[in-house]
């Protein structure tokens, strides 16, 4: 039951993009087109879950055993690193639209702090493998829950009648902001 209750932490109340506002600028720069979210948040998901098996792994192993914890973030970041790199060579030869598509922003998973923030949780809470693997896969999928629903809502958007000042960025934002409150009304259920 605790797993269960961990899930629904990290996809609805801490929400790791609308309740920590960590990866926002993919967030705002993927989310114009919905096929193009759902490609982002996929990435994001594999990532995030192959990011935190790997660096929990380190943290667990290598690490903590030998007081080296202050090499956390520099070991993280070269992992986070090379995942984004083996994810943007699949795409390029499987997915070569979809690659198009995400453009500057599959590279910049490497330094999306959703996907270090994570790795960072993780090993602060000091998580086993099993609760990693479901706050890990859990956060990523409630990153693209956000993603995509913030994607639908910009499409509907660009067909509504916005006023010219609030068109772009300010709408997005505004919406955004909303976002956050509705998520944030999740932490009842904690």
């Amino acid at each position: 039951m605790d797993l269960f209750f961990l899930a629904i932490s990290a996809t609805f109340v801490n929400n790791i993009l609308l309740a920590q506002y960590l990866g926002n600028c993919p967030f705002l720069g993927v989310s114009k087109k919905l096929e193009t979210a759902l490609g982002m948040a996929m990435a994001v998901v594999f990532v995030t879950v192959m990011a935190a098996i790997f660096t929990w792994s380190v943290f667990t192993f290598v690490l903590k055993p030998y007081g080296l914890e202050f090499l956390q973030t520099l070991s993280f970041i070269l992992i986070i690193a090379s995942l984004v790199q083996l994810v943007e060579i699949i795409l390029k030869k499987q997915s070569r639209t979809l690659y198009n598509a995400l453009g500057v922003y599959l590279p910049l998973i490497t330094t999306n702090c959703a996907v270090m923030g994570v790795a960072l949780l993780v090993a602060k809470k000091e998580y086993g493998f099993v609760e990693m693997l479901v706050f890990s896969f859990t956060s990523a999928v409630g990153y693209g829950l956000a993603l995509i629903l913030f994607a639908g809502i910009r499409e509907r958007l660009m067909i509504s009648a916005v006023p010219k000042s609030m068109q772009g960025t300010s709408i997005a934002l505004i919406t955004a902001g909303i976002m956050a409150l509705a998520f944030i009304g999740f932490q009842g259920m904690a």
